[in-house]
């Protein structure tokens, strides 16, 4: 939808489209991103006169990040807009709006930081166990079958569990490292 949104409007203004820059399931509080890096490096060697997003906080949720990019923009001439948010950063009103956004954004970010771990205090606090659940393993059925030969993909289909498991398993019963007994 974003993506569909953002060339019609290229349409319309008559901008050439020199490409989708999308890190698909990939945080945008991250500040190095595959497409976002490639993105810069187009920008670092002229290829861009526009950078549209379709919403500020697509492009990052921090200030300092958001700051930063802009900067580099600017110095580089290159134009950047925001679709929804109606951000156009050649103008002051537009400059102002950036900062007002991009500090909300950050905001909300922290917020939402803040509840995840008050949520994971409590959760402790009533002695609930986080994180994935315990697995049972019979390590020595484990040593049987490596002493037997078994390759670590065979017994992880022997024994239903995932190879690190297992190795883990072996490891911690033999108290031999793991560099020693590929």
């Amino acid at each position: 939808m974003q993506t569909r949104e953002l060339e019609e409007y290229c349409q319309r203004r008559g901008w050439e489209l020199a490409g989708c820059y999308v890190d698909n399931g990939i945080s945008g509080s991250k500040e190095s991103r595959p497409e976002l890096d490639r993105l810069m490096s187009n920008a670092r060697q002229r290829k861009l006169d526009v950078v549209l997003v379709w919403k500020l906080d697509r492009f990052g949720r921090s200030l300092k990040h958001l700051v930063n990019a802009l900067a580099e923009f600017e110095a580089l001439g290159i134009t950047f807009a925001s679709l929804k948010d109606n951000l156009d950063l050649s103008t002051p009103s537009g400059r102002l709006m950036f900062q007002i956004i991009g500090a909300m954004a950050e905001f909300e970010r922290s917020l939402i930081q803040e509840r995840v771990r008050a949520g994971l205090r409590n959760a402790r606090a009533k002695g609930r166990r986080l994180g994935r659940p315990r697995t049972a393993v019979d390590s020595q059925a484990i040593a049987r079958l490596r002493a037997q030969g078994f390759s670590w993909s065979k017994i992880r289909t022997e024994t239903g569990l995932a190879k690190g498991t297992a190795q883990r398993a072996f490891y911690n019963l033999s108290g031999i490292g793991p560099s020693l007994m590929r």
